[in-house]
């Protein structure tokens, strides 16, 4: 995918989601009050209690853990696996605390601890799988990096052409089939796993899903009714991931 159109899709993205559709539709309706005061008024009212509620954990937390249908991998399943891929979930472009170079962010971690334990269980090999859309480091050779320093991976395979998930399928799944690989461990949230393991079929691979990073509830009942920018940000997540699950079908 061309860099101008990543970032032509990144643009559209962030308006067609919260919380920048609902601050629109919020100005939309303010506009209208001049002519039509009451459409106007209803547009500001649907915006702000929509914000309002997508900004609650309850919310957050039910959307996400909706996406999250495929249980923990076993080690049955573990035993007809050829390889384990973990798929890029984003980086930290230079980062000053490892002397201003490009690094992997939360995200990225949480995937690799889980796909360098599955490792250990199997000896199998490795795939990571992410570009660099907006330049700099490729986020698999980072990726690699930190599974060969901090957790003392071997075999590891890099993808760094892709730019979002269906391109992880596609160019990850060039490489496996030259190392005669065609049953994968898919790592990944728990909650993009549904859509990833769609794209990554629709190469030809058997996958098995090992999902990683579930979403819990909040330990204190009162904080799930208290708004805050995270639990906007998993509703949106949530939000994004359902919109991307229906383009692939």
């Amino acid at each position: 995918m061309p860099p101008t159109l990543f970032l032509l899709k990144k643009i559209l993205s962030a308006l067609i989601l919260p919380p920048t559709s609902l601050i629109l539709l919020a100005f939309v309706g303010l506009w209208l009050t001049r002519k039509r005061p009451k459409t106007g008024k209803a547009l500001i009212a649907l915006a702000l209690t929509t914000l309002l509620i997508l900004s609650l954990p309850i919310t957050g937390n039910a959307l996400l853990h909706s996406l999250e249908t495929a249980p923990p991998i076993t080690e049955a399943q573990l035993k007809d696996i050829q390889a384990i891929v973990i798929l890029g979930g984003g980086k930290n472009n230079n980062a000053p605390e490892y002397g201003g170079t490009d690094t992997i962010n939360k995200a990225t971690l949480e995937r690799l601890r889980y796909g360098a334990y599955l490792q250990q269980q199997t000896g199998k090999p490795i795939l990571v799988t992410g570009g660099a859309p907006y330049g700099g480091r490729p986020e698999a050779f980072a990726m690699a990096e930190t599974l060969k320093q901090d957790f003392h991976a071997k075999t590891i395979w890099v993808e760094e052409q892709s730019n979002d998930t269906a391109e992880n399928a596609i160019y990850s799944a060039k490489i496996l089939k030259k190392h005669g690989i065609t049953h994968i461990a898919l790592v990944s949230q728990a909650w993009h796993l549904p859509r990833a393991k769609a794209l990554f079929e629709q190469q030809g691979l058997i996958v098995t899903a090992a999902p990683t990073g579930y979403t819990t509830a909040e330990t204190n009942p009162i904080a799930q009714w208290l708004p805050d920018a995270y639990a906007l940000l998993k509703s949106s997540t949530a939000i994004k991931e359902y919109l991307g699950t229906l383009s692939t079908k």
